[in-house]
């Protein structure tokens, strides 16, 4: 993979990989906040990356799922810089005619088998999750990638 990013103006740039881009910005002062910080595009990235896992599995399991949203949750270091994440907590809400035990197994298999960048940043930092399923939380855990 690689990524090349180019400078548009003030604090905006755009990345672009395999023909598609993005761009970023930053907050004021520095910048317009007009796109997503990198950091933003890194929790963004985190719960993209796990939401399509678990859809994959759901439609290899024939689920009738009516939705999925994931909600990514990031508290950040205090105290000095560089200001890191310093932990992680997904909500995953999923609506329609889903088992439950299914749906529990294929988050729990993008937490600790499939999701590349939960398994990187898990390194880093703990990355909690809940399991809402038609309004009803089912179940909660942690990533966990022992390779």
């Amino acid at each position: 993979m690689k990524t090349i990013l180019n400078w548009t103006e003030k604090m905006r740039f755009t990345a672009d990989c395999d023909g598609n881009a993005v761009t970023m910005d930053a907050k004021a002062p520095l910048g317009e906040n007009k796109a997503m910080t990198p950091k933003e595009l890194v929790a963004t990235g985190l719960g993209g990356c796990t939401a399509m896992d678990v859809i994959a599995l759901l439609k290899k399991h024939k689920q009738d799922y009516k939705s999925l949203q994931v909600e990514v949750d990031i508290t950040s270091s205090s105290g000095g810089h560089p200001v890191v994440f310093a932990e992680a907590h997904l909500l995953f809400q999923v609506t329609g005619e889903v088992d439950k035990a299914i749906l529990l197994e294929s988050v729990n298999l993008s937490q600790t088998k499939f999701c590349g960048v939960s398994a990187m940043l898990s390194k880093a930092l703990p990355i909690h999750y809940r399991v809402v399923l038609n309004g009803e939380e089912i179940g909660v855990g942690q990533a966990n990638f022992s390779n």
